[in-house]
C-alpha cells in the first residue's frame, strides 16, 4: 500500500523518521512541482495553489528502516560516474569504463573493476555509500516536491545498494541544513544564468580553482542556467549552491537571467495564526504516523 503527499505539509526529515520508526521497507519517490490553476485548503487551513507531480526529482530506496541508495533523476548515478566524482578514477578512465561497460550491471562492473586493480571494494561501497547521502541531504532541504513512497519496492538486483543508519542520517541532514541556508537565501532561483563580468580585467590571473570550480566555469553562458549547468557537472543543488557562491563572492560571475527563466512563484501565507497553523500542522503529521504504521 502506497502513501502520498507533498512536502509543504510533511518535511522530508518528517517522513525520514516515519520510516526508520515504522522498519519501512520500499521507495520515496519525489516529484517536481507543477502549479495549477485550482486551490486547495492546506493542513493549516488556508487556500495555496494546487500542485500535481511533474516529472520524478529523485528516488530514495529503504530497506527495513535503512536507507540503502539514492538517485537524482538529473544526474547520472553509473558506476563509473559515481568513482570517478569520489577521485576512485580519473577523468580518462572513467571515460573508457563508461564506453566500454555500458553493457555490464553495476555489479558485474564493480567485480570488473575490482579484478583489474582499479579500485577495491572499499573503494566502491565508500563512494556510493557518499553519492547516496550526498542525494539524501540535498533532498532534506526540499520544499514543496509531492511525494509517493511505494512499499516494498526494491531497487533492481543488480545495483550496489550499502545500508545505512537513518537515524544518524537524519541528524547529520539536520545538522547541514542550518549550514546551507544562507546558500539557499543567496541563490534562491537556480533557473538564473551566470555569466562572467564585462571588464573581467585580472579577476581571474591568480586565481586557484579547484577541479570542481573549474568544471562549473566551462560550463557558464548566459543560456545555460544553474541547474543546468548542475546536471552537467553530476552535483546536486547544495553542491552547486556552494561552487557558485564562491566565485560570487570572488566576483568573478555575474547573475543573469536564463532564457527559460520561469515566472516568480506566488508568495507565502504570513504568519496570522501561527498556533493555530502548528496545531493544524501537528494533526497531519499524527495521522501519517497512524497510516503508515497500518501499511
Amino acid at each position: 500500500m502506497a502513501f502520498k503527499g507533498n512536502l509543504a505539509d510533511f518535511s522530508t526529515t518528517q517522513i525520514l523518521n516515519l520510516i526508520n520508526l515504522a522498519r519501512k521497507t520500499g521507495t520515496l519517490h519525489l516529484f517536481a512541482p507543477i502549479v495549477t490553476n485550482e486551490t486547495i485548503m492546506d493542513g493549516q487551513g488556508k487556500k495555496r495553489p494546487k500542485v500535481i507531480p511533474g516529472k520524478e526529482r529523485a528516488s530514495v530506496c529503504f530497506k527495513e528502516g535503512q536507507l540503502i541508495l539514492a538517485s537524482v533523476g538529473d544526474q547520472d548515478g553509473n558506476l563509473a560516474n559515481v568513482l570517478h566524482k569520489a577521485g576512485k578514477l580519473n577523468t580518462e578512465q572513467a571515460r573508457v569504463i563508461r564506453e566500454r561497460g555500458s553493457k555490464y550491471s553495476d555489479k558485474a562492473l564493480a567485480l570488473m573493476l575490482i579484478n583489474a586493480n582499479y579500485v577495491s571494494k572499499v573503494d566502491i561501497v565508500q563512494s556510493i555509500r557518499q553519492h547516496t547521502l550526498n542525494i539524501v541531504f540535498d533532498v532534506m532541504g526540499w520544499k514543496e516536491e509531492p511525494f509517493l513512497f511505494e512499499e516494498n519496492v526494491l531497487p533492481a538486483a543488480e545495483r550496489i545498494t550499502v545500508p545505512i543508519d537513518l537515524k544518524n542520517v537524519i541528524i547529520e541532514g539536520s545538522r547541514r541544513l542550518q549550514e546551507v541556508k544562507p546558500l539557499e537565501d543567496e541563490l534562491p532561483n537556480l533557473d538564473f544564468a551566470l555569466k562572467f563580468p564585462d571588464t573581467p580585467g585580472d579577476k581571474f590571473r591568480g586565481i586557484h580553482l579547484g577541479v570542481e570550480e573549474w568544471r562549473v566555469v566551462s560550463f557558464i553562458n548566459p543560456k545555460n542556467s544553474i541547474r543546468q549547468i548542475a546536471k552537467a557537472c553530476n552535483m546536486t543543488d547544495t553542491e552547486i549552491r556552494k561552487v557558485v557562491y564562491g566565485l560570487l563572492q570572488a566576483g568573478l560571475v555575474e547573475l543573469v537571467k536564463s532564457p527559460g527563466m520561469q515566472p516568480p512563484k506566488p508568495p507565502k501565507p504570513s504568519s496570522a495564526g501561527a498556533f493555530q497553523s502548528t496545531a493544524a500542522k501537528r494533526s497531519m503529521v499524527e495521522r501519517l504516523i497512524t497510516k503508515i504504521k497500518d501499511v
